[in-house]
């Protein structure tokens, strides 16, 4: 197994929290990190019938036979136990007595929010980071090889051929999570405005104009990013908040949690495709944005990233808030860092003050440099 970077927290949360709920994308290895770390705790998958009916029909009974405690998988299937488990935590005062993992976010923050307020601690676990990959020496050789292959566990575990394991993927996860959060009569149709979600990956969402390119209202198209999100497929990165005597865009940008299936959204299936695409530089950029949120994610704190872009065309990749400064990282694909990079972080120091802190650029090459206090990093450092 590959040590997972969220393991530390997981570990500190499981201390002082009765019940644990361990969230992210299908396949991103949650139930593998919760039996790692619990390994004497039973298990229970509430994607087997059998058990789902169980827990459905007789809440109390089904936690009576895991009095002790348990991993209880995919735990949003049965929105029943939420109410009986605060009860039996209540009653026994047992740090980390219930571990409970889910891929989606609608059914499982809902249960937790009306039931186990306050008795549950969070923790978004997304696929493999690069750092978690460098450790066990699987990180690609060479960029268009690492935002090709992606992150998920299984490609890496397994050594499956990506293109084909995001076929299946799409086909198995993706699809039945929508027939489970939404009614969709066409699935060819929102496969189809998947690919064009992830044509705009890095971008400014425009739903109206994601809506029209997919041949479905407005209001269609909030409904599927919404679902696309709660399934941890998507992200929105919002647009920083201060004005710094500008005007501000106010819409946030749309990105996928992982390069590699946008890439394979995109038609590219080998990294020689990549090389020569015209959306070569926002999958990267799409790739080291996922890299920041998992390093915020993994410690179990809420992302503190956004971006910055003003309407005279002034911007900021990513904005990263920590210790009241702002953190400005510029991403660029290509494998020597230019000065136009360098003059738009310039200016953002000049543009923040005192607030912005030391800047960065992350890019393509594979050499560590420092120019006028910015620091550049190849992006097998990151």
């Amino acid at each position: 197994m590959i040590t997972r970077d969220a393991e530390i927290a997981l570990r500190e949360l499981a201390r002082g929290y009765p019940v644990l709920a361990l969230t992210g994308p299908r396949q991103s290895g949650k139930t593998t990190l919760a039996r790692a770390v619990f390994s004497s705790h039973p298990y229970v998958s509430l994607e087997n019938p059998t058990q789902r009916e169980f827990a459905q029909t007789d809440p109390q009974g089904f936690l009576e036979k895991y009095a002790a405690g348990a991993i209880i998988d995919e735990a949003q299937r049965c929105p029943e136990l939420f109410s009986w488990l605060q009860g039996v935590v209540d009653e026994q005062q047992r740090p980390a007595h219930f571990i409970l993992t889910g891929s989606q976010q609608f059914g499982l923050l809902s249960g937790i929010t009306q039931s186990l307020a306050g008795r549950v601690a969070m923790l978004n676990l997304l696929p493999f980071s690069a750092s978690e990959l460098r450790r066990a020496d699987l990180l690609p050789a060479t960029l268009d090889a690492a935002i090709c292959k992606g992150s998920y566990p299984p490609v890496f575990d397994r050594n499956l051929d990506p293109s084909v394991w995001y076929a299946n993927y799409v086909q198995t996860y993706i699809e039945r999570d929508v027939r489970q959060l939404i009614n969709v009569r066409d699935l060819a149709q929102f496969q189809r405005f998947l690919r064009l979600c992830a044509g705009r990956t890095g971008q400014l969402l425009n739903l109206s104009a994601l809506g029209d390119e997919a041949d479905i209202s407005h209001n269609t198209a909030r409904e599927w990013i919404s679902v696309l999100e709660a399934s941890f497929i998507i992200h929105r990165l919002p647009p920083h908040h201060r004005n710094f005597n500008k005007r501000l865009v106010k819409t946030p940008k749309l990105y996928f949690h992982d390069a590699g299936l946008a890439a394979w959204l995109l038609g590219i299936e080998s990294p020689a495709q990549l090389n020569t695409h015209p959306q070569r530089g926002t999958l990267f950029e799409t790739w080291v944005v996922a890299e920041y949120l998992k390093k915020r994610l993994n410690t179990a704190r809420p992302s503190n990233l956004s971006f910055w872009r003003d309407r005279s065309g002034h911007e900021v990749d990513l904005l990263i808030e920590q210790g009241g400064q702002l953190q400005a990282v510029e991403i660029k694909s290509g494998a020597t860092p230019g000065q136009d990079a360098m003059r738009g972080l310039e200016k953002w120091r000049q543009l923040a003050g005192e607030d912005a802190g030391r800047p960065c650029l992350v890019y393509g090459g594979s050499e560590a440099q420092s120019r006028s206090d910015i620091e550049i990093l190849p992006w097998r450092e990151l």
